[in-house]
């Protein structure tokens, strides 16, 4: 989650998703690498799913169509399709998606991927499950139209699930302990010249990232626009990934911020249903 940089000029909409979606490009291969993402371990059977999604949904998927919008190079949407789930994934990156599907090739598994724009996505069909998680909604300028095309991809009676950050992490200072810029969104996205990756902040990558930070209003807000009804929302006092400068890992899965154990959401979840028979 990139911290609050200058704001950025007058840009339209295409050139901010051509920065973005370079961006991820020069990113993928160093992820695919790194120790972070631990492909070598996955490939040997490991999961790269966490326990809050295993949770609230990993008995749900087996035999089920799923759709992982933002799936990056595919390890989570592959680890669903290891649990039975009949798994088509998306993301803006066409580097992303060559290596999902290499990835897929490796691994022995079967799914689908396609290089889109979310909020422009149309694949004429319907799924059982819409999927998102973990660093996701940032990157997306319309939280109504990304709503729109999670309501348009699920069956009637069909469930959404997410696994976010928790909007509050992206006002937090480098020590975790002082705020820093709004809650609320601004009317133009946060410019950031990005060195490196989260992944490894030495690796030889330099680009710009333009985000838009998303209130849990707005986001709960968005869903319920698009006609689904919310069956859950929780908060959770941690984060799977030690991927903040102020967080430490204190078990396998399992990071805080030191000193605010307890104190402060790191993640949040929700399960929105479609309106249908099933509903």
């Amino acid at each position: 989650m990139p911290k609050a940089g200058p704001q950025s000029p007058e840009h339209s909409a295409a050139e901010l998703l051509a920065s973005n979606r370079e961006l991820w490009d020069q990113w993928t291969d160093v992820h695919v690498e790194s120790d972070f993402y631990a492909v070598d371990r996955f490939l040997e059977g490991e999961s790269s799913l966490q326990s809050i999604e295993l949770d609230e949904l990993g008995e749900e998927v087996d035999g089920k169509s799923l759709l992982h919008l933002q799936c990056h190079f595919g390890l989570d949407s592959l680890s669903w399709a290891r649990r039975g789930a009949r798994v088509t994934g998306v993301d803006l990156s066409p580097r992303a998606i060559e290596r999902a599907r290499g990835l897929a090739s490796r691994a022995g598994l079967a799914a689908t991927f396609h290089a889109r724009d979310v909020l422009e996505l149309d694949l004429g069909r319907r799924f059982d499950v819409v999927f998102t998680s973990y660093g996701v909604l940032d990157w997306l300028r319309d939280l109504n139209r990304w709503a729109a095309v999670v309501a348009a991809h699920l069956e009637p009676g069909g469930l959404f699930y997410m696994v976010e950050f928790h909007p509050v992490l992206g006002l937090l200072d480098d020590g975790g302990r002082s705020l820093e810029g709004s809650y609320f969104p601004a009317a133009e996205p946060i410019r950031y010249k990005e060195k490196g990756t989260y992944a490894d902040p030495d690796a030889a990558v330099d680009g710009t990232s333009y985000t838009w930070p998303h209130s849990l209003s707005e986001i709960l807000s968005a869903l319920l626009n698009a006609g689904l009804r919310i069956e859950s929302f929780r908060e959770f006092d941690f984060s799977p990934y030690d991927c903040f400068p102020f967080t430490r890992e204190v078990a396998p899965g399992r990071s805080v911020i030191p000193g605010l154990e307890g104190k402060v959401p790191l993640c949040f979840s929700v399960r929105a249903r479609a309106a249908g028979a099933d509903a």
